[in-house]
């Protein structure tokens, strides 16, 4: 057993994480509680979190950066579909911006997080690359570290696996440097990662890309580039055109997902126009048009159609059948068909761990999550000053940040007024609320996960609700001390 070093740091705020979660929390902690002192951890060595781990061809964003990007940054790139250089030069910029740099513990990783409730503080164990562990201990403790794990991918459990001569590839561990000059690629999946590395290999010397899938995906494309924002930033300041831009996108947004949920024929036929218009004869309904209705999973965006322009010069094409087994030279596929590859990526998902896998425990008992509610999106019933992120699955994830992060600095400061120590959302045994499910979509990963999860009531303040814009208002506007929310001062704490 590793040895822990004696506390090294007492904070106000441990931040877990240093991607959009980590960074946005740390931006507003800088700018409304000034006063508290904080740290950022992070397992990596780097900055970025998913940005920095993710290096397959054309990594980018799913979705446009003016509302992937922070409500207090404009995006200032030409480009609203960004690319993940650009994605984490943004992140680097508002680090050393807001000067938080110095506040990054990187290459520590959070093993456990123990609740003290006799000393109202979270003794936290970080372990370094080199295997050395210390102890920080904090009042509050905040999680952005997102939803997945980052050691294991999902495992497809494709038999014959073993006996493939070529390359296999999860895009979570992309290769440095690999060269893909000329082979024959199989991506299989087909969701936003397959729909983004099909057209970047293909488009860049791969001899020829295929996607095996076994259900269609709902695709629309879009313009790389906001015609709109560039336009408003000749004649408007930045911070002016880049608000007017994130409104429109966020209500669009909007609109489309509440329009594919009430009208999803009306829906479907668009989308299908659309990739008929793209395609023309290269259109197929078996591999365009999936079993389920837009917004049953989340839609792939393809920007400037290159997906389809791969496809339309010859140099992609998509496959949609069963895997069989992986043999020497390829894949053996259920209808008795068989595809040739150098190269096969399995872009088959990611495996969902909530809180980042850390051992979290009230006073040396560990906490099931999955045991607990959400409270006011970011909180959980019955476990003390303890926050997290888990972004929207109908829009981009920093939009959950900013609005969390706000109300969090509003229950810093009413904690302060009260002369509190502690805030806890309090569920009395007996009084829970019917559960809702939230993750109403069949995203496979969500399916797998949701177990994992907190759980949710229909109403708030228990639910980690999926309507941004009526959020924002009610994180803005709820008041902090709602009744449910506990505070305890210090001298209330046993032997206090």
């Amino acid at each position: 057993m590793n040895a822990v070093t004696p506390i090294g740091e007492s904070l106000d705020v441990l931040i877990v994480g240093a991607g959009i979660s980590g960074i946005g929390m740390a931006v507003h902690l800088t700018r409304d509680c000034p006063e508290k002192s904080f740290a950022i951890a992070d397992r990596r060595e780097n900055l970025g979190g998913t940005w920095d781990l993710f290096r397959y061809p054309g990594i980018r964003s799913d979705s446009d950066m003016h509302t992937l990007g922070f409500s207090f940054a404009p995006w200032k790139h030409e480009k609203a579909i960004a690319d993940g250089p650009s994605i984490l030069q943004y992140l680097d910029e508002i680090t050393d911006q807001n000067d938080l740099r110095r506040r990054m513990r990187l290459g520590q990783k959070v093993v456990s997080a123990d609740w003290n409730s006799a000393a109202a503080r979270w003794a936290v164990v970080l372990e370094g690359t080199d295997g050395t562990r210390q102890r920080v201990e904090a009042r509050f403790l905040f999680l952005g570290s997102g939803y997945y794990d980052y050691d294991d991918p999902y495992d497809a459990g494709f038999k014959g696996r073993d006996t493939f001569k070529g390359t296999i590839i999860h895009p979570q561990f992309w290769p440095e440097n690999f060269d893909y000059s000329g082979k024959k690629v199989v991506v299989i999946g087909s969701g936003a990662t397959a729909v983004t590395i099909v057209p970047a290999m293909a488009l860049s010397g791969a001899g020829h890309v295929t996607m095996l899938q076994r259900t269609p995906t709902w695709m629309v494309s879009r313009p790389a580039k906001d015609g709109l924002n560039n336009a408003l930033r000749k004649v408007l300041p930045e911070k002016a055109a880049y608000a007017i831009t994130r409104t429109k996108n966020i209500v669009l947004g909007d609109l489309i997902f509440k329009r594919a949920r009430s009208q999803p024929a009306k829906v479907a036929d668009a989308l299908t126009r659309q990739l008929k218009g793209h395609l023309g004869a290269n259109y197929s309904a078996e591999n365009f048009q999936p079993p389920y209705d837009p917004w049953d999973q989340r839609l792939c965006l393809v920007p400037d159609a290159d997906f389809f322009r791969a496809i339309n010069e010859g140099k992609a094409d998509v496959v949609t059948d069963h895997i069989d087994s992986f043999d020497a030279t390829g894949i053996k596929l259920a209808s008795g068909k068989h595809l040739d590859a150098d190269v096969i990526i399995t872009a088959t998902g990611l495996a969902m761990r909530f809180a980042g896998k850390i051992a979290i425990s009230l006073d040396g008992k560990p906490v099931d999550f999955s045991q607990h509610f959400f409270y006011r999106n970011c909180m959980f019933s019955n476990l003390p000053n303890l926050a997290g992120i888990f972004g929207y699955v109908n829009a981009s994830w920093t939009l959950r940040v900013d609005i969390v992060a706000q109300y969090l600095t509003r229950l810093f400061k009413q904690m302060d007024t009260y002369g509190a120590v502690v805030a806890t959302p309090v569920m009395a045994a007996g009084d829970e609320p019917e559960e809702d499910d939230v993750f109403d979509f069949s995203s496979g990963y969500l399916m797998r996960g949701k177990h994992l999860m907190p759980k949710n009531a229909a109403t708030l303040p228990w639910r980690l609700n999926q309507e941004y814009r009526k959020d924002r208002v009610d994180m803005r506007q709820a008041p902090i001390d709602d009744g449910v929310l506990h505070f305890t001062r210090a001298r209330e704490l046993v032997g206090g």
